[in-house]
């Protein structure tokens, strides 16, 4: 099969270009996710004579990069209606029907770009958690694994939102929604259980 096409696809991308095969297909793939098999280079010049004769592994690498380039576009749209996570936003790909090497190789360089930051998700939803819930610092940081947060991204995470006034206000609803049994049952050792810093459980204690 051969290239008999290469040009710039739309002005405002870079790197974007519509590839024509001589059996009439096209598509259209972004140079960023072209690997190092295939020299754009080389192609401009086949094609000037008279056609770039591709072999299967070029044709693989275009038709990845191809795919690669349709999914940052789903990826980008569900980006741009709510903050995403790297694993939720994978899973929210393979469930579209995007291979699982497409959707690792498009957050990986979504990661790098800075449009996905697992950081910036993990604070926003402890932010919105604690707008709708009443949870411990302990099950925020569950919670955030459950969701592919790292353990220090989590930590780092709670301990930014949960500053000492925050924090004190949360152990103060956190108590008054617990049962009568959980009240008396060495409370202080379940709230330092349920992940409350020693600082504002002393606060609490003391004013007791």
């Amino acid at each position: 099969m051969k290239v008999v096409s290469l040009r710039p696809d739309n002005p405002r991308e870079d790197g974007v270009f519509k590839v024509e095969f001589s059996n009439g297909q096209s598509l259209l793939l972004s140079t960023d996710y072209l690997n190092e098999s295939v020299d754009l280079i080389s192609f401009k010049q086949d094609l000037l004579e008279g056609g770039w004769e591709i072999s299967s592994r070029e044709e693989e690498a275009l038709r990845f990069a191809s795919n690669c380039y349709k999914a940052e576009k789903v990826a980008l749209r569900l980006i741009a209606r709510a903050e995403q996570s790297s694993l939720g936003l994978s899973a929210k790909l393979e469930k579209r029907g995007i291979a699982a090497a497409v959707a690792k190789t498009v957050i990986a360089r979504l990661l790098d770009r800075g449009l996905l930051d697992d950081a910036r998700y993990a604070e926003l939803w402890v932010r919105s958690c604690l707008a709708r819930k009443t949870p411990s610092p302990l099950w925020l940081l569950v919670s955030l694994g459950k969701r592919g947060i790292d353990r220090d991204s989590s930590s780092n995470a709670i301990r930014k939102v949960l500053d000492e006034e925050t924090e004190y206000s949360l152990l103060l609803r956190y108590i008054d929604k617990m049962d009568v049994l959980e009240k008396g049952w060495k409370l202080r050792s379940l709230l330092r259980y349920e992940g409350f810093s020693f600082e504002i459980l002393n606060r609490f204690f003391d004013t007791q």
